[in-house]
């Protein structure tokens, strides 16, 4: 363990994403036939217990440097993104490397054609609603 931003955390987990508890989440909810809207719930489930996870803990953002002017301070808090999520799935061995592709390739599909980011969110103002909505019943 060392001395980071005034807290005792182990080393490396200002980067980290993926915490045994998320991947045991990710392990016991996921399953092949998921829809597409309970794939993003499934990732804003992972999300809030990643932000829950790094407030209890006490861990604050890795520093980074701006490249372009040289500040030197906390980058953003990271967060799960759809893909990351899909991607775990084979990386955790929850999914054969087959239907990780087919899953990321639709995910694709569906994002472009619904006009939504990394994280499933439209700019469509009902979208919007209905994922605060989706986040405020995990809080």
């Amino acid at each position: 363990m060392k001395h980071y931003n005034s807290s005792n955390v182990a080393a490396g987990d200002a980067q980290r994403v993926w915490f045994r508890e998320m991947i045991e989440q990710l392990n016991s909810q996921w399953n092949p036939g998921m829809s597409f809207d309970a794939l993003l719930e499934l990732r804003d489930e992972l999300d809030a217990t990643l932000q829950r996870i790094r407030a209890e803990r006490h861990i604050r953002p890795a520093i980074v440097k701006c490249p372009k002017c040289g500040h030197v301070g906390e980058g953003r808090q990271p967060r799960v993104s759809v893909r990351a999520m899909i991607l775990s799935l084979g990386r955790f061995g929850f999914a054969r490397a087959a239907q990780v592709r087919a899953l990321q390739k639709a995910w694709g599909a569906h994002r472009n054609q619904k006009g939504l980011d990394l994280y499933g969110v439209s700019s469509v103002g009902e979208v919007a609603y209905q994922r605060n909505v989706r986040i405020q019943r995990l809080l």
